[in-house]
């Protein structure tokens, strides 16, 4: 059962999330902390704690729920940053942008062993950083990057395959990172 506002009897938080254990409203910290027993949870709410020594775990769950949710659209095929060089967004979707085919130019510049990075990366009004971001970047044959995880993208890709997997060989092979 959610409160509106109330205040935690352990610490005294005051938040809308708060929800009732045992008769009594507990913050989130506090609730997931408290003993199940009745006596020691008793125990555990008479110890009052300074809802500031909590902030630090608030941010942590805070934060842990939004990576939660994060993992959940990548799994769907969703992005979670802007749109990379070469996609924009409409209604909530990537799309290949007006500048498209020059991913693929940029990729088939890269296997040609007479461009060095600098060279493509000036040409394309890049850095060189950005230059090997754009070509590690998975998004371009259709998937989504997450977590260390790789999933199926919910947008149309780019590049084939096997350009991508010939640039990624190239790259290992130079020792590029």
């Amino acid at each position: 059962m959610f409160l509106d506002f109330m205040e935690c009897a352990k610490c005294g938080h005051d938040s809308d999330k708060n929800r009732i254990k045992k008769g009594k409203a507990l913050c989130e910290v506090c609730r997931r902390l408290s003993p199940d027993e009745d006596k020691a949870f008793e125990d555990y709410v008479s110890e009052k704690v300074d809802k500031s020594s909590l902030e630090p775990f608030r941010k942590y769950l805070d934060s842990d729920k939004k990576k939660k949710a994060m993992m959940k659209m990548a799994t769907k095929g969703n992005l979670m940053s802007r749109a990379p060089f070469g996609y924009d967004i409409e209604a909530g979707r990537l799309v290949p942008a007006q500048n498209s085919m020059e991913v693929t130019e940029i990729f088939e510049e890269f296997l040609d062993k007479d461009a060095s990075l600098r060279q493509i990366a000036e040409k394309h009004k890049l850095s060189v950083n950005g230059l090997k971001k754009v070509l590690r970047n998975f998004t371009y044959i259709g998937k989504i990057k997450f977590g260390n995880q790789v999933y199926e993208g919910s947008h149309n890709p780019i590049l084939s395959n096997t350009l991508f997997n010939h640039v990624q060989n190239k790259m290992e092979r130079m020792g590029i990172k």
